[in-house]
């Protein structure tokens, strides 16, 4: 019979599930952290686990807090269990199950609550994960979106915030006429120079309401950037099952997520950190190189499978992962155009990479799927695909495999896969891209005069005459025989 989760419950979990091997009760917050979703439990709390039970840090605990309506029942769930999460890591060689306990509270749904628990200088950090569209970043100039309503309220009635934004300022103004030194404010999201993202939205914001304050803020406050990684898969009835049938927990809100996990972080923290190196995480000077990384390598090569994976009919990654014709094509594409792009990083083998991010997207307990990596291809292109074309361009460099990843998309865009089956639509401007990508098969510039997504880049003869080469194959010869092609070489 499985037993319900709460600190009760710890000292009787059933064989074969590890629990936190610290006293929970000597733990205190020195962390808010907004956004407590599926990936910041899989991630940053079971670095903190872990540092937990070496027996040091205790003063590193997490508070957590949310902003939305929705983080109410998140709230209502952990706090019901003492805010202990089961982690389920997904191994093919055999799932393990852990309840993690660095978080030890949860700040009720309500701006000021909020703001008064950030002010307590005991907070040194407030981290966030607020996911990509949480950040307020106006897509047409890459700076703050003013015309928001929530920003635009939090910009009048700064004490009476709306957004997380807002309520981090009004916590650091208390702060500062307190004479308190200000907390860090650490991004948790995948995000391209998502510290850079942070300090954008926070003193956007701050200038639309008092310059001055502004200002304090960028030359006080510290943004460090951050690079992220664990594949954290929703929790749904089936996880929840999963944890109550397989290791005998009734957990409202179970974790499940790959075995492999990454943080890289810059070191600055002027008011102290966790020594999270001394449980797995690395910091470095500059994160970079590291981001430029796992962007190419990882988040490149899950747009490289996406389209033809779908192309070919697949639905889960790890079966298209089984597909010879997928996985040669993305080793091809990822050694001959990706790899040479990026900057040589002292101690790290990209190969070694390369092999490892194909072994995570081959795990079938993860069940990640084809359509979840097709999705949204307007806005994922230009971040993880289109700035290595330009880098490769302007070194000179062939972009044969790069032009087809993006003649897939486009094929995948035209609404029908190889076997003549309709593709249902997976963009928010579906219905342009499919007007585009069907007039692209007469007229290749139809689908790359899309400037919002391509800039000028569709007028660079060399990798506008490599699309149409490849658009041509796909069409004509298929998604198999292109990809054979391109793989042999």
């Amino acid at each position: 019979m499985a037993i319900d989760l709460n600190a009760a419950a710890l000292d009787r979990l059933p064989e074969g599930v590890a629990g936190p091997d610290y006293d929970r009760a000597k733990l205190s917050a020195g962390i808010v952290h907004i956004g407590v979703g599926n990936f910041h439990r899989a991630h940053m709390a079971v670095y903190l686990d872990r540092l937990f039970g070496t027996g040091a840090e205790h003063d590193w605990a997490i508070s957590g807090a949310g902003v939305r309506p929705g983080d109410a029942k998140m709230r209502e769930a952990l706090e019901k269990q003492d805010f202990l999460t089961t982690v389920v890591e997904l191994d093919p060689a055999g799932l393990s199950a852990r309840v993690t306990g660095a978080m030890i509270e949860f700040t009720e749904i309500d701006a000021q609550k909020l703001v008064a628990r950030m002010s307590d200088p005991a907070i040194r950090i407030v981290s966030l994960t607020v996911t990509e569209g949480g950040w307020f970043v106006d897509a047409r100039t890459g700076g703050l979106d003013t015309s928001n309503p929530d920003i635009r309220h939090d910009a009048e009635q700064p004490d009476q915030p709306r957004t997380a934004f807002g309520m981090i300022l009004a916590a650091l103004r208390r702060r500062r006429d307190a004479g308190e030194a200000p907390f860090t404010v650490m991004s948790c999201d995948n995000l391209p120079e998502n510290g850079h993202v942070a300090k954008q939205t926070v003193v956007g914001l701050a200038k639309l309401a008092d310059p001055a304050f502004a200002d304090w803020v960028a030359e006080n406050v510290a943004f460090p950037n951050t690079m992220v990684d664990c594949i954290t898969p929703a929790t749904s009835d089936r996880e929840r099952a999963l944890v109550k049938d397989r290791f005998g927990i009734t957990d409202a809100a179970p974790v499940v997520c790959e075995p492999f996990r990454q943080w890289v972080l810059e070191d600055n923290f002027p008011q102290g950190r966790p020594a999270l190196e001394t449980v797995g995480a690395e910091f470095v000077a500059d994160v970079a190189p590291y981001e430029l990384m796992k962007l190419r390598i990882l988040n490149g090569g899950h747009a490289a499978i996406a389209y033809p994976s779908a192309l070919l009919g697949h639905h889960f990654v790890h079966d298209a992962m089984a597909d010879p014709r997928i996985r040669a094509w993305l080793e091809a594409l990822e050694t001959r155009e990706i790899i040479p792009t990026l900057e040589p990083i002292e101690g790290v083998d990209f190969e070694a990479y390369r092999r490892k991010v194909e072994e995570r997207f081959s795990n079938p307990e993860i069940g990640d799927t084809i359509p979840r990596l097709c999705f949204d291809g307007w806005n994922r292109q230009p971040k993880f695909v289109l700035p290595v074309i330009r880098d490769a361009l302007a070194a000179g460099r062939d972009v044969e495999g790069l032009a087809l990843e993006v003649a897939l998309w486009c094929r995948y865009c035209a609404g029908t896969n190889d076997a003549g089956e309709a593709i249902a639509p997976n963009d928010d401007n579906a219905e342009e891209l499919k007007t585009r990508a069907l007039a692209a098969k007469d007229d290749p510039s139809a689908f790359l005069s899309n400037e919002t997504v391509f800039g000028d880049l569709g007028r660079q003869p060399a990798f506008a005459d490599a699309f149409a080469g490849q658009l041509a194959s796909l069409w004509n010869d298929g998604v198999a025989a292109t990809l054979e092609r391109y793989a042999r070489g």
